[in-house]
């Protein structure tokens, strides 16, 4: 049955994903120190620092068959688990080889609670309001991003690090909570069911998304370069900035974007987004390519809400629309691999960037994913041009 957007189920799921996604993210900016700490090697701690993402991205396929076949309770359920034991394991680590398993753990975790709960959320909402509902649904992840590691490094300076793990666990735990709350479990539509009955394949990715996948990956390589390199970008051009305000300030004009603009993400087409977007980021990385103070710096970060902020709201909505309600979950799972490549892929072409050019290149050179993204869409507009019907 169909829920309005503001159903308690509704809010419920988006309290849930607010927690879900703020246990990772809380841990990230702490795990390669803390590793470091318990003695292992530069090497090591890179690898830890990467392995949730790399674990997450070769899970998502089966995550989102299993999000298609099976009640979205379960799936979310399972995943906060695997998130609770990686955060225990994160608590009382006694080596590095134990905080590897834990992180292994974690991307099972989160690629199930990724894929699941916005699968959850999509097929709660009236097809008519699926971009503002996803609009919200990005809005709490966005702030679960902002806040979370901002609280992690105050509780690990205050108190240490397995204090700050602690605070992660208790968000997974309060997904567990939460979830137990809400009325509609998921159960997969019988369109769905029937379907599977007659298949005994998996399907890795759904084609029709692949796409949104790549544009959401060229848009996300920018801003993940920035976010791993954005300190050393400073340092290295001796700019006496203050670098700790650019996320808070991008997460916050995020916000007032998605918020702004909900009505309109069910309203208008996805070329007019891509459009204003790709300018948006332009920008960005042009004003990141001339940053000598802080008014340049706040700027850029509200160009780059703008750009890849806004693309990854509409980029999942219309990948939720282009599959159809019995393949969402194959849908958001094509879509997050796209989003976890461009996770992988910026850190790993700003690290070449950095290392074998001049710094003032770091920049204009990113400038490419644009008209690459603008590329990707041309190729496959006809596709895309009945995403809203």
């Amino acid at each position: 049955m169909k829920q309005k957007i503001y159903s308690k189920d509704i809010i419920l799921v988006l309290a849930a994903s607010f927690f879900y996604m703020a246990s990772p993210m809380l841990v990230t900016p702490l795990i390669t120190g803390f590793t470091e700490s318990i003695g292992a090697s530069a090497a090591l701690m890179g690898l830890v620092g990467g392995m949730m993402n790399l674990v997450s991205l070769v899970c998502r396929p089966a995550a989102g068959n299993l999000a298609d076949r099976i009640s979205k309770y379960k799936l979310s359920f399972a995943g906060a688990v695997f998130m609770t034991i990686a955060c225990v394991g994160y608590i009382f680590a006694p080596n590095e080889a134990v905080v590897v398993v834990a992180r292994i753990i974690n991307g099972f975790g989160f690629a199930c609670c990724s894929v699941c709960m916005a699968t959850w959320m999509s097929n709660m909402l009236p097809k008519e309001k699926i971009g503002s509902g996803m609009g919200f649904y990005g809005t709490m992840n966005a702030l679960a991003m902002a806040v979370a590691p901002a609280l992690g490094v105050c509780a690990y300076q205050a108190f240490g690090y397995r204090a700050a793990f602690v605070i992660a666990l208790i968000f997974s735990v309060a997904v567990i909570i939460v979830i137990q709350l809400i009325g509609d479990k998921g159960e997969p539509e019988e369109a769905s069911v029937s379907t599977d009955a007659g298949r005994s394949h998996i399907e890795l990715i759904d084609v029709k998304v692949v796409p949104i996948a790549l544009i959401i990956m060229l848009f996300a390589i920018p801003y993940c370069a920035t976010q791993s390199f954005l300190v050393t970008y400073a340092e290295t051009r001796e700019l006496h900035i203050m670098v700790g305000m650019f996320f808070p300030a991008y997460a916050a004009v995020l916000i007032v974007l998605r918020l702004s603009l909900r009505n309109l993400f069910d309203k208008l087409p996805f070329q007019v987004f891509l459009l204003a977007s790709t300018l948006s980021e332009l920008m960005a990385i042009l004003l990141l390519t001339v940053m000598n103070n802080n008014v340049i710096m706040i700027l850029a970060s509200c160009f780059l809400a703008g750009g890849y902020g806004i693309m990854s709201s509409v980029c999942q909505s219309t990948a939720i629309r282009l599959a159809g309600k019995e393949k969402r979950g194959l849908a958001n799972s094509t879509y997050y691999i796209g989003l976890d490549l461009g996770m992988t892929l910026g850190p790993f072409i700003g690290g070449i960037l950095y290392g074998g050019l001049d710094i003032g290149w770091f920049y204009p050179v990113l400038m490419v994913t644009m008209p690459l993204a603008a590329a990707v869409y041309l190729f496959s507009r006809k596709r895309l041009k009945g995403e809203r019907k």
